[in-house]
């Protein structure tokens, strides 16, 4: 039974759906983390924080600090918002002498606990379930599924498996390809692929991988996207429109990701779709799809234009013929199961002017800020936001420990 007053630790029961029902459900909120997308993680742990059941749920604030640590946070929504535009952050609103650590308890079994400096971890109190609200590397890769997994804590959303392989675009692509979902053209290059600097051809021509990779990139045509290729949040993507913009767009995702991924322009729409984990076994919910708007001037659908541009949006139903809405739909749920999904994501699609529909990307732990859409086409479906929380908690509740 958890302590009276504000909780203090962390502790998976491993049980399941057995939560007693005679207190609330205490969940720990985890936001932040080490990757490039600590803000935006933060964002969607205060929209989090503001929405939830208050009612119904007991919340522990936990921050991951962009060193890595884990410390409780002040439980205060509004410091997690953008403010005349600085970027919010858990060092901003951690508790001064508290730090959560991983901690085996010797009844517990594996747990998290907090302990306070140069002072013996203490079991303090018991949570039944994790909402991580992390974004990118250290977080939607499945190492944190992989350390709840371990500890026997029940968590929302993805598994380690498809949470891995969704944050690799690489290996993501080439999943849904194997499932006959279309996705665009594109080549992978990894660092010995190609020059740290510019390069004449003699570089290319001494390694026949490396002239492979070259010669795939110019089939492309111009432009080209390059993105890290376990990135997010558009953070270190450029649009390199010949071969010199090209190198530099490529070192500036190397300094997110050995491996990028450069791809073709697609022209046309981006369109995105939401999805939940269908209920006892049925195949999964998606939401009225929605048509992202660009109209503060950006190339493309950049940080800025995602987080900080007041003048981007989204038609929410896509102005597009009900018969390719409905695609969309179909096309989102494939890719929720081709890599093996659950609890909750985001599928971004492309669709071009003669009505060709290709996935872009899968998102695990899509933004959840104030300015994301995965909870905006939800709403205008009909599902509400804390009414949303409270199904993705559900959902993870009733899952049994253990493979699955």
């Amino acid at each position: 039974m958890a302590s009276e007053g504000r909780p203090q630790g962390l502790i998976g029961n491993g049980k399941g759906s057995s939560v007693d029902q005679q207190r609330k459900i205490r969940v720990a909120v985890i936001f932040g983390g080490r990757g490039p997308e600590h803000a935006v993680s933060c964002m969607g742990g205060g929209n989090m924080l503001a929405a939830i059941n208050r009612d119904k749920y007991e919340v522990v604030p936990v921050g991951i600090t962009r060193e890595g640590s884990w410390v409780l946070t002040a439980d205060e929504p509004a410091r997690l918002a953008v403010t005349e535009g600085q970027l919010p952050s858990v060092e901003a609103v951690a508790e001064p002498g508290t730090q959560v650590v991983p901690w085996a308890g010797p009844q517990a079994g594996q747990a998290l606990t907090a302990s306070a400096p140069s002072q013996v971890p203490h079991l303090l109190g018991q949570v039944d379930v994790v909402l991580p609200v992390l974004h990118g590397p250290f977080g939607e890769d499945g190492t944190i599924q992989g350390l709840l997994e371990m500890a026997g804590v029940p968590y929302v959303g993805a598994g380690v498996l498809a949470s891995a392989v969704s944050m690799d675009k690489e290996y993501m692509k080439i999943i849904f390809r194997a499932k006959g979902l279309p996705v665009g053209p594109h080549v992978v290059v990894h660092e010995r692929d190609w020059p740290s600097e510019e390069a004449d051809d003699t570089w290319l021509q001494a390694d026949p991988e490396r002239k492979r990779v070259s010669d795939a990139i110019a089939e492309l045509g111009w432009p080209l996207f390059v993105k890290p290729a376990r990135g997010g949040s558009s953070i270190g993507t450029s649009r390199a429109s010949d071969m010199t913009q090209l190198h530099a767009a490529i070192r500036t995702a190397r300094a997110y990701d050995p491996k990028v991924i450069v791809e073709a322009a697609i022209e046309g729409r981006e369109i995105e779709c939401s999805v939940l984990e269908g209920r006892n076994g049925d195949p999964p919910d998606t939401s009225l799809p929605g048509q992202l708007l660009i109209d503060g001037g950006e190339e493309f659908w950049d940080f800025e234009a995602k987080y900080l541009d007041e003048a981007s949006g989204m038609a929410i139903p896509a102005p597009i013929p009900a018969e390719h809405q409905e695609e969309i739909r179909r096309m989102a749920a494939l890719a929720f199961d081709a890599v093996s999904c659950e609890g909750l994501a985001r599928v971004d699609f492309f669709y071009t002017p003669d009505g060709q529909i290709l996935i872009n990307e899968i998102n695990t732990i899509p933004g959840l800020s104030p300015a994301s859409y995965f909870q905006k086409m939800w709403e205008a479906s009909g599902l509400e936001f804390p009414r949303l929380i409270d199904r993705l908690l559900e959902t993870a509740l009733s899952k049994r420990p253990g493979l699955r």
